[in-house]
């Protein structure tokens, strides 16, 4: 049975069970008031309508802490709050947050067996995977401040701190990026906020475009450090696009086919750009459909792999090969199934879950 969840209504009367007229003298006590924990509360609970609940009942996860300050801020940014069970079409390991004007959606990435203490990654859902906007809900926020307070303008981002409330107090004081002396915007972004993958990439094309090929490469290998942005397949991808870029020719094709070992849904570009670099044909697609074939799994079994860890790594195939032409939607029963086989009977709901 899935969990039942507070009804939301956008555009009649009620906002997560809140009266309109309760949300109008909210932002009315607020106003001028972003710090004031009361009115901090007020602007998380009117923000995240449901996305909370969802994140608890039917991701049976934990929520993060300022997830509604996020919501508050895109949608003062101009983007449209989604409904969390909006997941049509979309990998099934993403919670809707937003939308902005050229389609993209800003999601929370589920990871079904992520490690204790790591905190769910905000990313943009594409149709062949995901990019990583930021490793938790506290990094994008901090880095929304940072970059509006770059933009030296008052009066435009007054809303948006106000929106962020105390979360923001917590993360960043406006003029802090002017008081660090700091001239370079991703500079000050790497030093005080996090690592960020677009941040790093622009950082080393800015090495290219300076002749520096040595910091270039640097970089591209600083990227790839496994504790930077563990799961994701994307540093390991532009580091070989680095590595073809001067000619390094061998050693891109192995940061290829290292990129490849990790979600291909998290490559950052089509599976087959990928490929073209590893030098591989169809060979590796052709390798997971065998893995998930009968007789892959009694394969499995006779090296000694518990069901459950067969199940798991069939659940990841079955997610490679959807994201091969984003046809997410037609293997959810499959992959659902596998996570009951591996006792993770929450995410095999969450997986199924539609509004």
């Amino acid at each position: 049975m899935k969990p039942k969840l507070t009804q939301m209504t956008i555009g009649g009367n009620l906002l997560h069970g809140i009266p309109r007229a309760t949300t109008t003298q909210t932002r009315l006590l607020c106003q001028g008031r972003p710090s004031s924990s009361l009115c901090s509360s007020l602007v998380s609970s009117l923000s995240a309508p449901d996305h909370v609940s969802f994140v608890k009942e039917v991701a049976a996860t934990q929520p993060p802490k300022h997830l509604g300050h996020l919501l508050s801020m895109l949608k003062t940014r101009g983007e449209f709050i989604l409904s969390p069970g909006a997941k049509q079409g979309l990998i099934p390991l993403a919670i809707p947050l937003t939308k902005n004007d050229s389609g993209s959606v800003t999601a929370l990435l589920r990871w079904p067996t992520a490690p204790p203490g790591m905190e769910m990654p905000v990313v943009e859902v594409g149709e062949y995977g995901v990019w990583l906007l930021a490793k938790s809900v506290d990094q994008l926020i901090h880095r929304i401040l940072v970059e509006e307070d770059a933009n030296n303008s008052p009066e435009g981002n007054a809303e948006l701190f106000q929106a962020a409330a105390d979360a923001g107090e917590d993360l960043y004081k406006r003029g802090d990026l002017a008081k660090s002396q700091i001239s370079d915007l991703d500079a000050y972004l790497l030093r005080k906020v996090g690592l960020f993958p677009d941040v790093l990439e622009r950082k080393v094309m800015r090495h290219f475009e300076k002749g520096d090929h040595v910091s270039a490469l640097v970089t591209g290998e600083f990227y790839t450090k496994e504790d930077h942005f563990p799961g994701f397949a994307r540093p390991f991808v532009f580091n070989a696009q680095v590595l073809l870029k001067v000619g390094r020719n061998l050693e891109a094709k192995d940061a290829a086919r290292g990129a490849l070992k990790s979600p291909w849904w998290t490559l950052g570009c089509k599976y087959q750009d990928v490929a073209h670099m590893a030098q591989w044909e169809d060979e590796q697609i052709e390798y997971i459909k065998e893995r998930v074939s009968d007789e892959g799994r009694q394969a499995d079994l006779n090296k000694g792999k518990t069901p459950a860890q067969i199940a798991l790594d069939e659940a990841a195939f079955l997610l490679d090969l959807a994201s091969l032409d984003g046809t997410w939607d037609n293997s959810l029963d499959q992959i659902a199934e596998c996570y009951k086989k591996a006792g993770l009977h929450d995410v095999a709901e969450f997986v199924l879950y539609r509004d």
